[in-house]
């Protein structure tokens, strides 16, 4: 078993002074001056220095913002063995992403997200966490259900979310597709953007005629539009 000091397996940084959280990876692109800083977890099979998160990290950090990736435990242990983990259960998920959020707390405005799993774990505790400075949530490819099963369906709360959230989704995603998320009851606060003919990961088919590269360049538009459009300040969420 390895212990929880052993997962820490690398760390890199623009800034010269990260935050330093001894159970989890981390990976920090951007400036410690940024407006704000995003807190973004990986999605449940692949991990943070992914292709899609690195596009979505530098994208984001070239645009003037601070992006915090780290690993759960299951996936940073993966990657240390090399033996392939199933996802830590709910909670202990959301252990660790209340972990990083307080240890990053207090450094400035904080918004949350992450790819499929980690966006759904963020967008459970986005509400809790606006004492410590998180003002909004972002989701790169949300996993309304399971492929293939409709009627499981992960949303529940965010009829009821209170805090700013934007999910964006590609058109042909089969964890919802645009004709099923349109049937879902969704809080005013949460808003849905699509992208063209992409996939969960925003891949599109060659015969539309985009490139992933354009998919990708397009989530980090529009993720920057809403990160732009947050308030100043972290409301408490009304009663």
């Amino acid at each position: 078993m390895v212990g929880g000091a052993e997962l820490c397996a690398r760390q890199r940084s623009l800034n010269p002074d990260p935050p330093q959280l001894p159970t989890v990876s981390l990976l920090i692109d951007g400036s410690a001056n940024a407006p704000a800083t995003l807190v973004l977890a990986h999605g449940a099979g692949a991990p943070m220095d992914s292709p899609f998160m690195e596009a979505m990290a530098t994208g984001l950090a070239e645009r003037g913002w601070r992006v915090l990736r780290f690993a759960f435990p299951y996936m940073a242990c993966q990657q240390l063995t090399g033996c392939k983990a199933a996802p830590d259960n709910m909670t202990k998920l959301q252990e660790c992403f209340r972990a990083v959020v307080a240890e990053a707390a207090g450094r400035g405005p904080l918004i949350i997200g992450g790819k499929s799993l980690g966006g759904r774990v963020a967008s459970l505790l986005v509400d809790d966490l606006v004492p410590q400075g998180v003002r909004g949530c972002l989701c790169l490819g949300y996993p309304f259900h399971p492929p293939g099963r409709p009627n499981q369906l992960r949303t529940d709360h965010l009829a009821a979310l209170a805090v700013p959230t934007l999910i964006l989704q590609g058109e042909r995603d089969p964890f919802g597709r645009r004709e099923e998320v349109a049937t879902y009851r969704l809080s005013p606060r949460v808003r849905v953007e699509w992208i063209p003919n992409g996939d969960h990961s925003f891949k599109p088919t060659r015969a539309s005629g985009r490139t992933e590269r354009d998919n990708w360049q397009e989530a980090i538009r529009l993720a920057d539009g809403f990160l732009q459009g947050l308030p100043a300040e972290a409301h408490l969420p009304e009663a």
